[in-house]
């Protein structure tokens, strides 16, 4: 399995051997193991191992349809999972509507100043006014004597069956665009419009993250299935690569977030 590395980033290494650990628990105990939640190139690290082995298989569940982050059941192959195999519970925040708003920012600040980590937690869903949160079942206890306020605003958590979720489902519009390198700062300028040396100054200002993680180089060397958000601009990911035009320039297509 030591060939697998090639095709990551050095800071990826860190993953591939968590992964790889589990996958060797499920194969020395023959019994099912399964992760926190993890984001779309995480899940795509995860598929790209457990293909190495044979008898063993991977599904993925964010207790949605749709869920951008999910977590992921490594079993042997005789085993057939179910959906409370994933251990996922969903709240809904109660909150009093008509005096206050709530934000995805607001939410996930607060629970990330509880002291969990962010891999404990699935989507927030949002639907109007009103406000769902999917996290790991062994939390749920915690959560619901922690979390109190949302910034000043008084919650109250009120779980609920899984079946109840909001639709939420993340969409991409796909656009065509050539750009002449795979960096970060090309990236983010042709995609946004905007000028190269902005998206430069944006990038070193720490203000964009790759798949969920803040990026500072300008040089960083983007690929296929990489979500990139610079802040002010919203999310761009690269779906797609192929070919070059006459002038040398790549051809890729990126999914705007709508």
């Amino acid at each position: 399995m030591d060939g697998i590395y090639q095709h990551f980033r050095a800071e990826e290494y860190a993953f591939i051997d968590k992964i790889l650990g589990i996958t060797m628990q499920v194969e020395n105990e023959y019994t099912p193991q399964l992760t926190d939640f993890l984001d779309p190139r995480q899940r795509y690290i995860t598929e790209t191992v457990i293909g190495g082995y044979d008898e063993i298989n991977v599904q993925f569940f964010g207790g949605v349809a749709h869920a951008e982050r999910r977590r992921a059941l490594i079993y042997p192959d005789y085993y057939t999972p179910t959906e409370a195999d994933f251990e996922i519970a969903l709240f809904h925040i109660r909150y009093p509507v008509k005096f206050t708003t709530l934000t995805h920012q607001k939410i996930l600040g607060t629970l990330m100043s509880l002291g969990m980590k962010r891999d404990i937690f699935g989507n927030i869903l949002n639907n109007d006014n009103e406000w769902q949160l999917l996290v790991e079942s062994s939390m749920k206890d915690y959560l619901t004597l922690q979390l109190e306020k949302i910034g000043k605003v008084n919650v109250m958590l009120e779980e609920t069956d899984l079946t109840n979720a909001v639709y939420a489902p993340v969409v991409w519009e796909e656009v065509g665009l050539t750009v002449s390198s795979m960096r970060l700062d090309v990236i983010i300028s042709n995609a946004h419009h905007i000028s190269r040396q902005k998206a430069k100054q944006l990038v070193t200002a720490g203000l964009v993250k790759v798949n969920w993680k803040t990026v500072e180089n300008p040089d960083f060397e983007c690929e296929e299935e990489d979500v990139l958000s610079a802040r002010g601009y919203g999310r761009v990911k690269v779906l797609s690569t192929g070919g070059r035009t006459k002038k040398d320039k790549i051809r890729m297509e990126i999914g705007y977030l709508k």
